[in-house]
């Protein structure tokens, strides 16, 4: 931990030019006492740091020296400001950290960078929502991947069973609101909905890392396989060029869209969970899609319509 305060030190007196032990004490929050035993480390340490008494002294850079430890480019440090900068939604850890990055910036950058994160805000709600709350379990989980020792992960399946099992966590994954745990099991590699997560337990063991692990690799299979699962029932239909930029809002990646028919219309094929009854998802839609195969879903979709009728007239 000294360490980093050694290099937030030089970080805010580089910028400062010249500070007190008590601006450093608070900027670190940390005791005037700590503050001022750290400037003299680095003067210690041939970084060239002196102090100067009296009215209007403190501790300065000899001859103005500068340390640029944050090894970004004007671009980079735009784009990390604007996206993740303190009007985003990033949590007050990342916040802290980005403003004591701001000080490592070189002159020429800071002003663009403090303009980039007051430029932008991030609002992951939707409309007449809220905000989507952090999984009670993140925060361990995170520990165990970053110490890489293995868990015991108590955990809820899709009918409600709560099982423990041994877990090697390899990597967090956030996809949209929702978050996932990759790690391996006696049972190979898994994924994990970290908010049916419910215990967590670190354990000492350490983690044991499959050979030739990529954890963006493993994840893009997993959203493959998921994608290939969530279309493995096919519907083909038939809709109106001007609701297909809609139905791609809707169906996303499940819909394929193919070539114009002699009406004028365009032919789609559309993907659906087996276990999922595409007519109910499709009946929104019956003013500007016409179902062509397969026959169950067509019959579903009359039936459904036969409903309307007698219900509402």
């Amino acid at each position: 931990m000294r360490a980093d305060r050694l290099v937030a030190t030089l970080l805010f007196l580089q910028s400062r030019g010249r500070v007190t032990a008590a601006e450093v004490a608070d900027e670190l929050e940390v005791s005037i006492r700590t503050a001022r035993r750290d400037l003299e480390a680095l003067s210690i340490a041939g970084i060239p740091v002196y102090s100067q008494a009296g009215r209007g002294g403190g501790w300065s850079l000899v001859g103005g020296a500068r340390t640029d430890l944050s090894g970004l480019t004007a671009t980079e440090a735009r784009t990390l400001f604007l996206v993740a900068g303190p009007s985003s939604a990033v949590t007050p850890q990342a916040k802290a950290a980005l403003r004591k990055l701001v000080q490592a910036l070189p002159e020429t950058f800071r002003a663009e960078a403090e303009k980039a994160a007051s430029s932008v805000v991030l609002d992951p709600a939707r409309w007449g929502g809220t905000p989507p709350a952090t999984p009670p379990f993140l925060e361990p989980l995170q520990q165990a991947v970053l110490q890489e020792v293995q868990v015991v992960l108590g955990y809820r399946d899709r009918v409600g069973a709560v099982t423990e099992r041994t877990v090697h966590p390899l990597g967090l994954v956030s996809k949209g609101s929702s978050w996932y745990l990759v790690g391996d099991t006696d049972a190979g590699l898994r994924t994990f909905r970290v908010w049916r997560v419910q215990s967590v337990e670190l354990t000492a063991d350490p983690v044991v890392i499959p050979q030739g692990f990529d954890l963006t690799e493993t994840w893009q299979r997993v959203v493959a396989e998921m994608d290939e699962r969530r279309g493995s029932m096919r519907v083909r239909a038939v809709v109106d060029p001007a609701v297909v930029g809609s139905l791609r809002g809707h169906f996303g990646t499940r819909m394929d869209v193919g070539g114009p028919t002699a009406e004028g219309r365009l032919e789609v094929d559309i993907g659906f969970p087996e276990d999922q009854e595409p007519a109910m998802e499709l009946a929104g839609y019956a003013a500007v899609i016409e179902v062509l195969d397969p026959p169950a879903v067509r019959d579903q979709l009359a039936a459904i319509g036969a409903q309307l009728v007698d219900r509402y007239g």
